[in-house]
């Protein structure tokens, strides 16, 4: 696993701070600011505020949630395991219901109010830095879970190649990869344009070379 690269400086990125106004407040702008943060506030009226990640730079923007206040609503297309940006929750009452709250909202980090100023920057960097290695680990699943699936199409172009041309099941997967690396095309990827530009079996493309091999 290849580490993300360690964030220790957040000057010029900007926090969007969802809390209503008052000392705690005050306290944790105030040292974002002195942190080279901007500060975007959101005021709660009464309801919820509407949060589109979407909108957001995953390099930029910090959101820092009051965890006491009803949670903000999430369009539908940016509901994931993990938020494209990091979240920090700020925490009074630590009731587990409002603790799951931020934990399904993808918090990598809690503020634990009233908040002191000496504690923003360790919270920034944990949750900055956990938000990118679990974003990171995330694309690695992807990818394995894109080759895993693409497994299938590997095992019927082997199939293909052992009845059209009597190989047995090592050359056939040797030729397909000789082939896979000529046209720079992952394995997977190679086989699956095989299977789908041939759905039945006739004479493949890889005939000739597999001639001379």
């Amino acid at each position: 696993m290849t580490n993300p690269r360690l964030i220790q400086n957040f000057s010029g990125a900007q926090a969007l701070l969802i809390a209503p106004p008052g000392t705690a407040t005050e306290v944790l702008a105030g040292t974002l600011l002195k942190l080279g943060l901007t500060v975007a506030s959101v005021v709660p009226a009464g309801e919820a505020p509407w949060l589109d990640f979407e909108s957001l730079d995953p390099e930029r923007h910090i959101v820092i949630v009051d965890g006491d206040l009803p949670l903000p609503g999430i369009a539908a297309s940016a509901v994931s395991d993990l938020p494209p940006v990091p979240v920090v929750g700020l925490v009074g009452a630590e009731a587990p219901s409002r603790l799951k709250g931020l934990l399904q909202l993808g918090a990598t980090g809690l503020l634990r109010k009233p908040i002191h100023g000496a504690s923003v920057y360790a919270a920034l960097f944990l949750a900055v830095n956990e938000h990118n290695r679990r974003r990171v680990l995330e694309e690695q699943l992807a990818r394995h879970e894109e080759r895993r699936r693409g497994r299938r199409h590997v095992v019927k172009a082997i199939l293909r190649l052992m009845q059209e041309h009597g190989l047995d099941d090592d050359a056939a997967y040797e030729a397909l990869r000789r082939e896979a690396m000529r046209a720079r095309q992952p394995l997977e990827a190679y086989c699956e344009a095989l299977i789908r530009a041939r759905p039945s079996p006739v004479a493949p493309t890889v005939a000739p070379r597999l001639a001379r091999s």
